[in-house]
């Protein structure tokens, strides 16, 4: 008996590791006598076999899905891809397809979206080489945005929406191009994360809505900048208290860019700016000092024990603080100044030259 109840138990764990842990795609593409397989590596086709067909174009193919981590897998032949799928673990997906793309699948949730979507972009796309006018061909790539984003937006707890959210109608003509879409970008991958936390796909879409999100700071930056003549900017000081350049009441702001981690820029302070600074504040000159400093804590008690007079700001990113990019720094120390609410092209050189600049202005 006991015999038997091992080689019992043995066998149902071969069944459930056999089974659950594999995805199995069959179906027939009529004209292929062969059929390969590739899986999607992020931003790249991964060959993962090639298929014999039977005589009739049937094929059956298993793949390995990890569970919680969907599977992007497409057939191709002769580098003509005839079907895409989205394969979850333990799906018995179904595919009836011929030589030229035409496919349709059954089986697979993911996959049935994934070929709606691609439906929709394959007419697009058409639809754009038939247009005779640049108007005709701009109305319908405005339409075809709007659909893809309600696609989008309606199917965002799948996988299936990312080749859509990455779909382009030319080398330099991606449907969700504009700025805005970043909170798009963000919708889906905040929603995708809490479904599928652990997949590649996501991780690689955290990333681009990360650089998305950060774009579209700078664009809101820049268009402030047109109204307020200067990029502007909004930091915690030593205090912890948010200071706004756009709020600083100067004739002359200078924006000083440092990083207490360089004791020769720490002296800057002490014997050039606090001179200059006692000399002029009082007729009309301000600075916004902006530490790039990963270490808030020895940032901070650089400012107090120089006791600095100025406003000092800090965000804590160091190098990869927004405020160098606003003003395209390329090396600390660095600083422009703002005269009447525009910022200047003036190059400060030197303390005297500084002095120079500032006597002309606050005459």
């Amino acid at each position: 008996m006991r015999s038997f109840n091992h080689i019992a138990v043995a066998a149902v764990l071969c069944f459930v590791a056999a089974g659950c842990g594999r995805t199995s795609v069959s179906g027939r593409v009529e004209g292929a006598d062969s059929l390969e397989v590739r899986k999607l590596a992020v931003n790249t086709y991964e060959v993962l076999d090639t298929v014999r067909t039977s005589a009739g174009g049937d094929f059956r193919y298993r793949v390995d899905v990890s569970k919680g981590q969907p599977e992007f897998i497409y057939l191709f032949h002769k580098d003509v891809k005839v079907a895409s799928l989205l394969l979850e673990r333990g799906e018995k997906a179904l595919v009836e397809a011929d030589t030229l793309g035409n496919y349709t699948v059954s089986g697979s949730a993911g996959s049935e979206t994934l070929a709606l979507f691609e439906r929709g972009f394959a007419a697009f796309l058409s639809d754009l080489e038939k247009a005779e006018t640049p108007q005709a061909y701009a109305r319908r790539y405005i339409d075809y945005y709007r659909e893809a984003l309600r696609f989008v937006m309606q199917n965002k707890g799948s996988l299936a929406v990312i080749p859509a959210l990455y779909a382009r109608a030319g080398e330099f003509a991606p449907v969700f191009a504009q700025s805005t879409d970043a909170v798009v970008f963000r919708s889906v991958c905040d929603t995708l994360s809490t479904i599928y936390p652990d997949s590649r796909y996501v991780k690689a879409l955290e990333s681009e809505t990360v650089r998305r999100e950060k774009e579209l700071e700078i664009y809101g930056r820049l268009k402030d900048a047109r109204e307020v003549g200067f990029p502007d900017l909004e930091i915690n000081d030593v205090e912890g208290r948010s200071r706004k350049l756009s709020e600083v009441d100067a004739k002359v702001i200078m924006v000083h860019f440092w990083t207490s981690a360089d004791g020769a820029q720490g002296m800057f302070n002490l014997e050039i700016l606090k001179p200059v600074y006692r000399d002029y504040h009082s007729r009309g000159f301000e600075i916004y000092s902006v530490g790039i400093d990963n270490d808030k804590a020895r940032w901070a008690s650089c400012v107090k024990g120089q006791n600095l007079p100025w406003i000092n700001v800090c965000d804590g990113r160091g190098l990869n603080s927004q405020a160098l990019a606003y003003y395209n720094v390329g090396a600390l120390p660095t600083s422009v100044l703002i005269v009447d609410g525009s910022l200047s092209a003036m190059s400060i050189k030197g303390e005297q030259g500084l002095r120079k600049e500032l006597d002309r202005l606050l005459k």
